[in-house]
């Protein structure tokens, strides 16, 4: 197939035609494909054929039956593998084997128990105890979501928030000029372009004077705009590059465990996260939906450590070979500035690495936790019923909730979901707008005028449960105060979603409740 891109020549940035087939997708999407229409056919042959073989699929039926009744997981992804295995026996307990897997591979595992070291930081509980002295209700939050995300919390007052990708990119290529020691980067998506090419010509340049360069991308999320052997292109320019979860065709889990995460790391010192990919319409250099609203942050300072320390596990989970690696060599041993600005950068994974679903329980405690206000930015709002609950009570206790969504949506069916839960929600005085601009990609989360999360982590179920995530928390009044000027800019460009404004049919209102009953496995 043809696809256009942009690339820098000559000094300027010029459109060009190339033609692009992703044969190593499209193989491995072809052999999941085969290998679960083959195992189908079989038990259905043998079924017809082999006498008495149905009872031992009926007996398996009811077993899997008990098996999702008994498991620990959210009622509502329970509810539609129940379904799926008692409508469509063979089929759906087929499916249910290949694509219910939450854990990790063992294989992973055992990395991790190589990979996953704790940094050592002797400030950590005298920077809880200052935080418990500021404020007490905060200092249970940043508590808890320490012992969850297996994190520290650090004090930082350098923060900067970008309420545009764009502004983003310009300090992205201003401190990686800077680049000394490393350059590390993970992203879920990147694409050749405007964006991704003026940074990869400062990567080219930095690894060939020695500064070394590490790159994760997504297999998935970059099927569709880079080439199946990217990683061996980049390694002709000392670039040390590798594809997360790399497809092989397996219909098993790597369909589900994916890494959504930004972050970009610069020699310890500084590192940038939040929503924004390496693409062009995330710099709004080419328009899909409409403006592209993003956000992000960018930290300095010891606190880089832990989002350093997220990615080095990344990269060497995805290493065939098992390696002794020294992560301390990368960190940031600086002293802290005394100053009443609390961080705490976290991960979120799927299990075993993390028992809880840490972005949620951070997001709920934010909903728990506000008298005044939460305001929030997420391109999916398809959220479960105890998060549904969860916003519900906080505007039924006069907390102020507004959430904004895109107006202009990337995925139809998706956007269905998402004005479904808005409608429900204003039933309860949530405010949801719609970003009339465009497409809201933002994950953005702020209370109170005192504390906030800014990162990847969406309001969908695949985000809070199955992928690999990251976000900042923070507590910073100042800061809290420019993203909060973010979003009163962005009230005022939406559309405030009123239920006898969008009426809809019996034909829609049938879809959606389809939809809602699939989409913890969307």
């Amino acid at each position: 197939m043809k696809k256009n891109i942009r690339v820098f020549e000559n000094g300027e940035y010029i459109d060009k035609e190339i033609n692009y087939i992703p044969i190593r997708y499209i193989i491995s999407i072809f052999l999941a494909i085969f290998e679960i229409a083959s195992i189908i056919a079989i038990l259905v042959l043998l079924a017809m054929y082999v006498p008495y073989f149905y009872i031992a699929i009926y007996i398996t039926v009811i077993v899997i039956e008990i098996k999702i009744i008994a498991s620990d997981e959210n009622p509502d992804y329970k509810v539609p593998w129940l379904i799926a295995v008692i409508a469509l026996p063979i089929v759906g307990m087929m499916l249910y084997f290949m694509f219910s897997k939450r854990k990790l591979p063992k294989k992973i595992i055992k990395k991790l128990a190589i990979y996953n070291q704790p940094i050592k930081y002797d400030k950590h509980n005298d920077n809880l105890n200052d935080l418990k002295k500021e404020n007490e209700l905060l200092y249970t939050q940043g508590l808890n979501l320490c012992k969850i995300s297996n994190s520290h919390i650090y004090k930082c007052s350098d923060l900067k928030y970008y309420k545009l990708g764009e502004e983003m990119f310009e300090d992205i290529k201003l401190e990686l000029r800077k680049a000394e020691k490393f350059i590390f980067l993970e992203f879920f998506i990147i694409e050749e372009g405007k964006f991704w090419n003026s940074i990869l010509d400062i990567l080219k340049d930095k690894a060939a004077n020695g500064v070394l360069v590490k790159l994760v991308y997504d297999d998935i999320g970059c099927m569709s705009t880079l080439p199946g052997s990217y990683y061996k292109e980049l390694k002709k320019y000392n670039i040390e590059a590798i594809p997360f979860s790399k497809l092989r065709g397996t219909a098993d889990g790597e369909f589900n465990n994916r890494s959504h995460r930004k972050i970009l790391v610069i020699d310890g010192n500084v590192a940038f996260t939040g929503g924004v990919n390496i693409a062009d319409e995330y710099i709004n250099e080419i328009v899909r939906f409409g403006h592209w609203k993003d956000t992000g942050v960018r930290l300095k300072g010891r606190c880089v450590n832990e989002l350093t320390r997220i990615f080095l596990i990344d990269y060497y989970l995805n290493i065939k070979r098992i390696n002794e690696v020294d992560f301390e060599k990368y960190y940031n041993t600086e002293n802290e500035k005394d100053t009443n600005s609390f961080v705490i950068p976290f991960g979120d994974e799927p299990k075993p690495i993390y028992d809880k679903n840490v972005g949620k329980i951070a997001i709920m405690n934010l909903l728990n936790h506000a008298t005044k206000y939460v305001y929030i930015t997420t391109p999916y709002l398809i959220v479960d019923n105890e998060l549904m609950r969860g916003i519900e009570n906080a505007a039924l206790r006069g907390v102020d909730v507004r959430i904004v969504i895109p107006h202009i949506p990337d995925k139809k069916m998706v956007f269905e979901l998402s004005r479904n839960s808005a409608e429900i929600l204003t039933k309860s005085n949530v405010l949801v707008y719609e970003y009339e601009p465009g497409f809201v990609h933002a994950k953005s989360y702020i209370a109170d005028d005192l504390v906030g999360i800014v990162g990847t982590i969406n309001l969908d179920y695949r985000s809070l449960t199955h992928h690999f995530e990251n976000g900042v928390w923070f507590y910073n009044e100042d800061f809290v105060k420019t993203i909060k000027e973010d979003f009163n800019e962005m009230f005022e460009k939406s559309i405030l979603i009123n239920n006898k404004k969008y009426k809809v049919n019996i034909f829609k209102k049938i879809l959606r409740s389809l939809l809602k009953l699939i989409s913890p496995l969307l």
